[in-house]
């Protein structure tokens, strides 16, 4: 019988992570058949032993290629996949039981050709990845750009939950060969091409991110370095709030050299600012120290977002350099074939 669903997800060098992710697909809840597609991106330590381990409970195929980043293995994955709907995830998420049931029942009543659903920390993570998770999904942060219920901006599906229809797929190319921003990238496309996108609200996963600082401010740096590559590419897609980040270093900068002067009023509003972000993560996480934490991952975050936002911004459309050669390390070059 042909699944409904298929889920694609790439892995490269984790084992551990697949491992825990099939574990909790071992538990769907669901009346509905599905299909598991690994795609293992030219990893050294490979995860086939792990997903042979789980061949008698999930309908599971794994495939081995070169490296080629996320993007053109997520491709390659919805070539090889049955379904008509193909479910994106990370390796590095943890699935509710509900998770199937939830995208289901939505698009029984609201079909839509692309969607995706938000992200939070599960009860079993760190202190710091809940500290982080945090930061990447608080509307007091984000914006709630990332899956939340009153989001800034337009909605756009990231690849650690995102649903995508064959059709869309197929008229689309799938993902470009920038990582990250592939998502983004493909959403915007998709829009442009008249197709439906959508936020499921209850179809929420539990991502683990980055577990240590200095490896979430290289991620989040690239964010930074990405987003202005995508306003060049999809003229209007700029939002004055992707300033955000760097305006806010800019602007403590400003207020530290100020405070230093004798004035304090420009400082005083970021510490009422840290001092509302650090009461709101601890109520939420139940822990004071989270929200001590939560202070410091959104320094994290809006430096290396900052930062990277604004040497990007400079050089693509005050030098017009070209994305490609000038920032190397956001490209992928496209190997796989079906």
């Amino acid at each position: 019988m042909q699944p409904e669903y298929s889920f694609v997800i790439p892995v490269y060098n984790r084992p551990d992570e697949i491992r825990e992710l099939l574990e909790s697909m071992r538990k769907l809840i669901s009346k509905v058949s599905f299909e598991v597609v690994i795609v293992e991106d030219g990893s050294s330590i490979r995860a086939d032993e792990v997903v042979r381990n789980f061949s008698e409970d999930l309908n599971i195929s794994y495939y081995y290629k070169s490296n080629s980043g996320p993007g053109d293995s997520r491709n390659y994955g919805m070539k090889k996949a049955k379904a008509n709907y193909y479910l994106i995830l990370d390796s590095d998420v943890i699935l509710p039981e509900n998770y199937l049931m939830e995208v289901n029942n939505f698009l029984s009543t609201s079909y839509c050709d692309c969607f995706g659903g938000p992200d939070a920390a599960h009860a079993s993570f760190s202190d710091v990845q809940k500290a982080i998770d945090y930061t990447m999904t608080s509307f007091f942060t984000t914006g709630g750009i990332r899956g939340g219920k009153k989001a800034v901006n337009e909605f756009q599906p990231r690849s650690f939950n995102m649903g995508i229809s064959k059709k869309a797929f197929e008229a689309s190319n799938g993902f470009g060969q920038i990582h990250p921003g592939e998502d983004p990238d493909l959403s915007l496309r998709l829009k442009k091409a008249g197709f439906k996108i959508c936020l499921i609200p209850e179809a929420k996963v539990f991502h683990k991110r980055r577990i240590d600082w200095d490896k979430f401010y290289t991620q989040v740096k690239k964010f930074g370095l990405v987003r202005p590559v995508l306003n060049k590419w999809h003229p209007g897609s700029a939002k004055i709030t992707y300033w955000f980040p760097t305006l806010f270093i800019l602007g403590f900068l400003f207020s530290v050299l100020v405070a230093l002067l004798g004035g304090w009023f420009f400082m005083g509003c970021y510490l009422i600012y840290f001092l509302i972000i650090g009461i709101d993560a601890a109520i939420k996480n139940k822990s004071i120290y989270i929200g001590l934490l939560a202070i410091r991952a959104v320094c994290v975050q809006f430096s290396g977002y900052g930062i990277g936002f604004l040497i990007s911004t400079f050089k693509i459309f005050l030098l017009k350099r070209q994305p490609e050669k000038e920032f190397p390390q956001l490209f992928f070059k496209k190997e796989s074939s079906a």
